[in-house]
């Protein structure tokens, strides 16, 4: 059972929120799933389409809004070198990543590792937040993948 029903998202705040859910970067993805606010009430998310939550938006639901932070998860660091250079290759290989002025983050990855250290970077494991930049068409996500595959009979391309 849950406590509470979120069927709206806005990325920012509009009042005061009558709670918090904190979220990995995949956590922060989603449609409909039950999660657990950080005080423990349960959370039916039902919105209309799949959706990028980003740190700082709300959930809309009957009593108020629902702030979303960002969970600390295992990342790698990256300084050093060309970090222009570096956000390209990243970029290249369609990997999320935080961009920074003096550093970049993405999700741990042994091969972007040696790739990126083959290329002059500085790279350390860390524990943080992670808020990579969105998509080039505003939609929150880069996707490692075709977005024009097939899902059956109702195939479709992704936005």
């Amino acid at each position: 059972m849950t406590d509470l029903t979120a069927r709206a998202y806005h990325d920012h705040a509009h009042a005061a929120p009558i709670g918090r859910v904190t979220l990995d970067y995949e956590g922060r993805f989603l449609r409909r799933r039950v999660i657990r606010l950080d005080d423990g009430r349960a959370l039916l998310v039902d919105l209309a389409q799949t959706t990028s939550l980003a740190a700082g938006g709300v959930l809309l639901t009957e009593a108020g809004e629902i702030t979303i932070a960002a969970a600390p998860e295992p990342l790698l660091e990256i300084r050093g070198g060309d970090l222009v250079r570096l956000a390209w290759h990243i970029g290249n290989r369609h990997t999320p990543c935080q961009i920074e002025a003096h550093r970049l983050l993405i999700q741990r990855d042994h091969v972007m590792a040696d790739l990126l250290a083959r290329l002059g970077a500085e790279t350390r494991a860390v524990e943080e937040p992670f808020t990579p930049e969105g998509g080039a068409y505003g939609h929150g996500r880069t996707h490692g993948h075709d977005h024009s595959h097939a899902h059956g009979p109702g195939d479709h391309a992704h936005a």
